[in-house]
């Protein structure tokens, strides 16, 4: 709100020109109706004035052409108002008030004049409707009466910085009007562009609506001499042609530069001289508001442009039929929507009554001019604000007094007109077509807009910046000096005499490199950086603070990107590998105890494995027990003969002969999986006892905190920090400078571990890799980057050009030079860093297995084999025993039985004796020499001996047993006393 004295100055003034401001009527209404003055207050010299004239008038004409039986009549009364003089504005208005009594006014053309006018509406209760003026700082919501029917500017600032987003642009600069309309849209663009993150203003440039034209030219060509190349504009169409006009002659219309219109120069294209348009403006992108091309809307325009050739027969008629202003079709709507609420309300002879100046908060003496309050303007108000309908400038629809409208429209000047290449709204962000820009998600990427020619007929996006050719060279700050045993990663030196700095190192070939394959040459110059003690390098936190301070332009050297640098300067991408760890002493873990020879195996494979020799062992028995002889015998022998020939074949040493196809297709898959395992262990246990073998002496950083243990770091390092927030004790912390100093102290127990970042780690272990160690990261950083100013471009462009480098393999080359080869240690030749050389069972995981399903289906087979064989003894049994126990002990029995019928007990022929149970007895001998002979009822001999006579009624011989190729078999008597034949 201006000053009281301001405001009583301009009314005063405003008074003294009433009268001489006599009203024109532009229509008459018709008879027997009701008459609603409405006043119209506009720059006819302008062509956006005369043009919304037009359209009221044809809007007046339409409205009671399509509503023949309205009750009410609009007259128009105008007045002419230069359109940056706010006092004729505010002359006109109380003109229109004080003497003609109107209901409403519509205009002022500008936001500055409609600011004075706004406040006289607001004593007056007076609706004031404005279509054309724009500024966010005219708000509805200060002025009571306010109806804005424009769209406001303030979307202005998020679109600009959407565009910068998609585009990539980190700065713009703002070209604006330096007044209340022109100087409006910074905060908003300012908030927009933060709000994003990625682009900032560095600075601006305001030019005054009566600057000359060397005062505009002096301003570009300081803006040429700076970095940025992207410029927003915003400005009426006067200024900005001039603005635009001594661009192109400073030669800042190239493809080297973006231009950005706002609403107000790209909605206004119309109003240029076609010249201008095409010498000054080609490749511009502009924002507009949005207007669908509907035959109700191409009719108008047919009709608007007749209507303004037939009112303006002088008026140049590049501006009637180049882009029409939005303003027309708004002041068209306006016109229409004051006319609908008159009508809801029923208006009928509008009077007033003479206000009290101490009624409306008014300070002023009811002498200085006598302007009464409206009786119907507070209805008539919220009958316009209450209006919806459907205009030829899309919905009608006023939120908070102003009215809305659903997108924008993204153009690029191209020829002499704008062609459009995408949309803008509020919840969809960029879109190619208005159908698509409804729903989905927000987005502002480059491919959510059409194919832009810029400036220059390029189809290459501008970067947005580039080094002045004139400028002076960058001022590249090298942390120095370095200690002498990381100078292969960055050296400086600086000449006393003359001041010259060099720098080299891996880090500087880096750099350069990747500056090599920037678009653009890059001059810049090394200098030393002196800290505020006026010392060398130090705290590397302050010589940030010196970057984003911009007294120098960035820096080249070992810098770690943490989160809190990030916060005052801009990284690029590391170019080395990131990550804290930690490098201890090796120790030689060769071991001479006795009872070496069990290490090669862990306790897990020692386990399975004995297991699995016992087990197949007892599977070779089961197949072997009944026609194998070597399997039989007292229970003792028969255990000790199943140990022996499973262990046995750990030497492959078992002499045992296997009769059965089941057993041999055990044992051979065994004595594979025997042959791997003793190899293994033979391999292991070699290794163990004449390889050099060695470990960390330690594993984990937390043994260090927990114990204590003395641990060293780089000095002016941010790794000491690091570790105290870890938990370690910060007398337990010592900082060392240089590779050497880390050797000694690791060699002497001084300390008993480094922790470092990563890069410094790798450096020390290509001197001294022979005894010491990394091990894994205990802290992840981001590497090592070059900083800069925040929002520097460069970051952007270096970022691709180290990029380009890793993926071109250019910089493991560099590294080579500078390092050699990091992953291998010569020094260590034959020996080896290991953890343990301990087998365990996960290696051999598939040959237990093998065996496994080996035995089981050998067994499995061989049983179902066994009961098929006896089964009818099998079916005896069950029958004959009535106790579960008396089963099982008469199959047990039954299974202890030789059997006969055996190729292994046919081959003994004449040589062997069997006793009823399956015993053998060698032929000659006696019978007290059979071990199952004390068990036997009766004996079976073979050429040797014959019974007398035998009843085989009464003898049953056992099922199973088979007599054929036994010749002169006798049985023996029932007293069990053998016969000489």
């Amino acid at each position: 709100m201006r000053p009281l004295l301001s405001f009583s100055f301009v009314l005063l003034l405003s008074s003294a020109l009433l009268a001489a401001t006599q009203p024109q009527h532009v229509t008459s209404p018709p008879p027997a109706t009701a008459t609603v003055k409405v006043g119209v207050i506009m720059d006819l010299t302008t062509a956006v004035g005369r043009g919304c004239l037009t359209a009221l008038n044809l809007a007046l004409t339409d409205f009671y052409t399509s509503h023949p039986n309205s009750t009410t009549r609009l007259q128009i009364l105008q007045r002419h108002s230069l359109r940056n003089d706010a006092v004729s504005a505010a002359s006109a208005a109380l003109d229109l008030l004080s003497n003609h009594r109107v209901a409403a006014i519509l205009g002022p053309q500008t936001s500055s004049s409609a600011a004075f006018v706004a406040e006289i509406g607001r004593r007056a209760q007076t609706p004031i409707i404005s279509f054309s003026a724009t500024s966010p700082s005219l708000s509805p919501y200060l002025s009571s009466f306010l109806v804005r029917a424009t769209p406001s500017d303030a979307a202005m600032g998020t679109i600009i910085a959407a565009l910068a987003s998609a585009f990539s642009w980190r700065r713009i600069v703002p070209i604006y009007e330096n007044d209340e309309f022109g100087a409006s849209i910074l905060p908003n663009l300012i908030d927009a562009v933060a709000a994003v993150g990625e682009s900032k203003v560095p600075y601006r440039c305001p030019i005054h609506p009566t600057a000359s034209d060397d005062y505009i030219s002096m301003q570009l060509y300081r803006l040429k001499t700076l970095q940025t190349r992207v410029f927003v504009l915003h400005s009426s169409s006067k200024i900005a042609a001039r603005i635009l006009s001594a661009a192109a002659a400073a030669g800042m219309n190239n493809n080297n530069y973006a231009w950005i219109l706002t609403s107000a120069v790209a909605a206004q294209l119309g109003s240029f001289d076609p010249d201008v348009i095409l010498d000054t403006m080609q490749g511009d992108i502009g924002i507009r508001p949005y207007i669908h091309r509907s035959e109700r809307v191409r009719q108008f325009e047919r009709r608007w442009r007749q209507e303004l050739m037939k009112e303006n027969p002088n008026l140049n008629a590049d501006f009637v039929f180049g882009d029409i202003s939005p303003f027309v079709f708004y002041a068209y709507d306006a016109l229409w929507a004051v006319a609908m609420a008159a009508e809801n309300i029923s208006l009928a002879n509008p009077t007033s009554f003479p206000s009290d100046p101490t009624s409306n908060g008014s300070s002023f003496p009811a002498e200085l001019f006598q302007l009464e309050v409206s009786k119907i303007g507070p209805k008539l108000l919220e009958s316009i604000r209450e209006t919806e309908f459907d205009g030829i400038g899309g919905r009608f629809r006023l939120i908070n007094g102003e009215r809305n409208i659903s997108a924008f429209q993204i153009v690029n000047v191209n020829g002499e007109k704008a062609k459009g290449i995408g949309f803008w709204t509020p919840s969809r962000g960029f879109s190619k077509n208005r159908k698509s820009s409804g729903g989905g998600p927000y987005s502002v990427k480059r491919e959510d807009l059409g194919q832009v020619i810029w400036p220059g007929d390029s189809l290459a996006t501008p970067k947005g910046w580039e080094m002045p050719t004139g400028g002076a060279k960058m001022k590249l700050v090298v942390p120095g000096p370095v200690e002498p045993g990381f100078q292969s990663f960055l050296s400086m030196n600086r000449d006393p005499a003359t001041g010259y700095v060099s720098a080299d190192g891996f880090v500087i070939e880096v750099f350069e490199a990747a500056v090599r394959r920037l678009p653009y040459a890059l001059p810049f110059e090394y200098v030393s950086w002196v800290n505020a003690q006026g010392k060398g390098a130090g705290d590397y936190n302050a010589l940030m603070n010196t970057v984003a301070n911009e007294t120098y332009d960035g820096v080249v050297g070992d810098v770690t990107i943490t989160s809190n640098r990030s916060e005052v300067v801009d990284c690029t991408l590391p170019y080395t590998v990131s990550g804290v760890s930690m490098v201890v002493p090796l120790r030689d873990v060769r071991s001479h105890r006795a009872w070496i020879f069990l290490k090669p195996l862990n306790f897990d494979l020692w386990l399975v494995s004995g297991a699995f020799f016992i087990f197949t062992g007892a599977i070779v028995w089961f197949l072997e027990h009944r026609t194998n002889p070597e399997f039989r015998g007292p229970p003792t022998h028969q255990l000790g003969t199943v140990f022996y020939f499973s262990f046995s074949t750990l030497v492959f040493a078992h002499k045992e002969t296997m009769t059965s196809n089941l057993s041999k297709f055990v044992v051979t898959i065994w004595v594979f999986v025997v042959l791997i395992l003793t190899s293994s262990y033979t391999a292991s246990l070699t290794s163990m006892l004449t390889v050099r073998q060695f470990q960390p002496t330690i594993t984990d950083y937390k043994e260090l905190i927990v114990k204590g243990l003395p641990v060293g770091h780089l000095r002016h390092s941010f790794v000491k920090q690091l570790l105290i927030r870890m938990g370690f004790n910060e007398k337990n912390l010592f900082p060392y400078k240089s590779p050497q100093e880390y050797k000694d102290a690791l060699s002497n127990g001084t300390i008993v571990a480094v922790i470092d970042e990563i890069p410094y780690l790798k450096i020390f272990l290509s001197y001294y890799c022979e005894n010491f160690t990394m091990g894994s990261p205990i802290y992840k950083t981001s590497g090592f980057g070059y900083a800069f100013p925040k929002g520097s471009p460069l970051v952007s462009d270096l970022s691709r050009a180290i990029l380009s480098l890793t993926e071109s393999n250019e910089i493991l080359e560099i590294e080579r030079r500078w390092f050699g080869e990091l992953s291998t240690c010569p020094k260590q030749g034959g020996n080896s860093i290991s953890s343990s050389n301990s087998l365990d069972f996960n290696s051999f995981y598939g040959l237990f297995l093998i065996t496994g399903v080996a035995s089981i289906l050998a067994l499995i087979f061989y049983s179902l084999s066994f009961l098929y064989t006896n089964r009818r003894s099998l079916a005896s049994i069950a029958a004959e025993e009535n106790t579960l126990k008396g089963r099982v002990s008469s199959v047990a029995r039954l299974y202890d039985g030789k059997d006969i019928s055996s190729h292994t007990f046919k081959k003994l022929g004449k040589n062997v004796a069997l006793d009823g149970r399956g015993a053998t007895t060698s032929a000659g001998s006696s019978p007290r020499f059979n071990a199952d002979q004390s068990e036997s009822p009766f004996s079976i001999s073979l050429g040797t001996t014959t019974p007398p006579s035998m009843d085989f009624s009464s003898h049953e011989i056992p099922q199973g047993t088979s007599m054929d190729g036994i010749s002169q078999v006798e049985m023996a008597s029932p007293q069990g006393i053998p016969q000489p034949r």
